[in-house]
């Protein structure tokens, strides 16, 4: 209850009333657009100076790996479970939605353990960052394969000898993985937040200590504000989502409960600190309505993206806002405290 009465929380419920009501209220693309690039360069440098303070250390580097881990594990299961309800390429992009991240969420996650005082390390804004892209990897290699598998389709002629059997319509030519990578890594967000996390630990405490007025004392007010924005996108996405699969639904509220239960589970197994185990079981919970289904318009248009967008954006992203951030910490505290 009491996360629901923090500004920012609130800020976002206010934004989705806003759009629910269908009000005109409208943050301008290119200011959502600054805010959000302001929370990435905040958080990177809030990372780079804990790097800076702490060292790369054991703790840093398990914490880390598991990043990694879950950064490929879950979009395997999702992809597993999906491919039983959705075709082959819709599955592929609903796994690499919910395997990916959502830095949003990310952001509010570390606020909320400011708020709470719990110690974490900065360096979760690393595994952040390193799991974004394992999952698009692995769907472009699942839309591959299928691509491949329905130009290859063996069919039986009337004869009773196998023939090749044409697709009906010329299949997409497989995507580069080295280009995505190249995409992945080069993307305007994720560059400023790796950047911004090198100069922290460059700069040190001493730009610590510049930097305050500008990474410290403005980013609760530019989260809000940037709430406000996802409120108003969430109650417009909402309509995306009428008439889809229950499964579908079901999987996006419980298949992040699942998500973060894998990563409790992994960091009880590596004794991580609680602090880290909530961020890794928010960044696992977490569905990227940005970074993944921009990439997945172009490698796999297959897919349907009001199915993977209105589903991460109109179901996940308010639940792990809302609800989920305070049970994953409040959990982790439990379990690992």
């Amino acid at each position: 209850m009491h996360n629901l009465l923090d500004p920012a929380i609130l800020f976002f419920i206010f934004g989705a009333l806003a759009g629910a009501v269908k009000s005109n209220l409208e943050i301008p693309p290119p200011i959502s657009r600054f805010l959000a690039l302001y929370l990435l360069m905040a958080l990177g440098l809030k990372g780079g100076f804990a790097l800076a303070h702490s060292g790369f250390t054991a703790q840093v580097a398990t914490s880390l790996g598991c990043a990694v881990l879950l950064a490929v594990a879950v979009p395997l299961l999702g992809y597993c479970l999906l491919r039983r309800v959705l075709s082959g390429f819709d599955a592929a992009a609903v796994a690499a939605t919910y395997g990916s991240v959502s830095a949003v969420t990310f952001v509010t996650a570390v606020q909320t353990l400011e708020n709470q005082q719990v110690v974490f390390g900065g360096y979760m804004s690393a595994a952040m960052a390193l799991m974004e892209s394992p999952a698009i990897i692995l769907a472009i290699v699942f839309a591959n394969a299928l691509r491949q598998q329905a130009a290859g389709t063996v069919a039986t002629s009337s004869s009773g000898a196998a023939v090749l059997a044409l697709p009906a319509s010329p299949q997409r030519a497989g995507v580069p993985i080295g280009r995505i990578l190249h995409e992945s890594f080069t993307d305007g967000a994720q560059l400023l937040l790796l950047g911004a996390m090198l100069i922290g630990i460059l700069s040190g405490d001493a730009g610590k200590a510049a930097m305050q007025p500008f990474s410290g004392d403005l980013f609760k007010g530019m989260l809000a504000f940037f709430l406000l924005d996802m409120g108003l996108l969430t109650a417009r996405s909402l309509p995306q989502v009428r008439g889809k699969s229950p499964w579908l639904l079901a999987y996006a509220v419980l298949g992040p409960l699942t998500h973060a239960s894998l990563a409790l589970g992994l960091c009880a197994l590596l004794k991580i600190p609680a602090g880290d185990a909530t961020l890794l079981m928010v960044l696992a919970a977490s569905a990227s309505y940005i970074a993944v289904p921009a990439v997945m318009r172009y490698a796999v248009p297959e897919a349907n993206p009001s199915l993977y967008f209105g589903l991460s954006l109109g179901i996940t992203f308010p639940l792990n806002i809302l609800f989920g951030i305070p049970l994953y910490s409040y959990v982790a505290r439990s379990v690992l405290a």
